[in-house]
């Protein structure tokens, strides 16, 4: 199983640890404080991404998932301390909106699993976090400063994660290089834009998002706004109006 994840260096205390033997890709992100390391998401949990982690830091790992869906989450059974969003605590104590079975599709769906690998195993993982996060804290992991952005849409307690020292702003689901999802019941469509116009205005010089391609520039944020803007004024910004293509990303709504 150790060819599940690839490592990538963003800078001397910054990684990417990836999935890319999923049809998702997904990406979370390691960022090494002097006190301690912040872990953005954790994966599907597929494999356990821990071993991964303790090759890049030697500090306690604190893990804050951008939302609170299985491909977010899969590994947070390794770090019993976690932060979460107060909008979705409910998530973690058995009220997700969708049942196991329907999950384990989509963990297994387009994948390449590891030989051995028994996906009737899959569990949704369940707990209490360690803090409760809200809009604007600061996560302190020593000299790194991490502002929590509450920017719902994709889900009701979605968070992207601002480092504004160094320029960095990871987008989780809410800005990545594919087919946004805003078509689920939990979603909401008015709220996305809202979100996008905020992270538009930040003075962000890489963007980091937790699906498909890494070659992606701030500049996306600027154009996903604009067209969710249209949808607006043209009474689409709804709940099945349908799927919208521009190019290097889509809508579905």
């Amino acid at each position: 199983m150790n060819d599940w994840f690839t490592i990538d260096k963003i800078d001397e205390e910054t990684y990417i640890i990836s999935e890319y033997r999923h049809w998702e890709e997904t990406h979370c992100y390691l960022l090494n404080g002097t006190e301690r390391s912040l872990l953005i998401d954790t994966g599907l949990g597929i494999c356990n991404i821990y071993d991964e982690v303790i090759k890049l830091t030697d500090k306690p790992v604190t893990a804050a998932a951008t939302h609170i869906h299985w491909d977010h989450i899969g590994g947070h059974k390794y770090f019993p301390d976690f932060y979460a969003h107060e909008n979705e605590l409910d998530w973690l104590s058995g009220g997700f909106p969708l049942p196991l079975e329907t999950i384990k599709t989509y963990v297994t769906d387009r994948c390449e699993l590891p030989e051995g690998y028994d996906a009737n195993t899959y569990e949704f993982f369940q707990g209490t976090p360690s803090r409760v996060l809200r809009d604007n804290d600061i996560i302190d992991i020593g000299g790194r400063a991490v502002q929590v952005l509450h920017t719902p849409g994709h889900s009701p307690g979605h968070m992207c994660f601002w480092e504004q020292a160094r320029g960095y702003l990871f987008t989780g689901d809410l800005v990545y290089k594919d087919t946004l999802f805003a078509y689920y019941p939990s979603t909401d469509p008015e709220a996305y834009l809202k979100s996008l116009e905020r992270i538009a205005e930040l003075p962000a010089k890489r963007v980091f998002p937790a699906h498909h391609s890494l070659d992606i520039q701030p500049e996306i944020v600027i154009r996903m706004r604009d067209e969710f803007r249209k949808l607006k004024d043209f009474g689409k910004l709804h709940h099945g109006s349908g799927v919208f293509d521009h190019g290097d990303w889509g809508l579905w709504i």
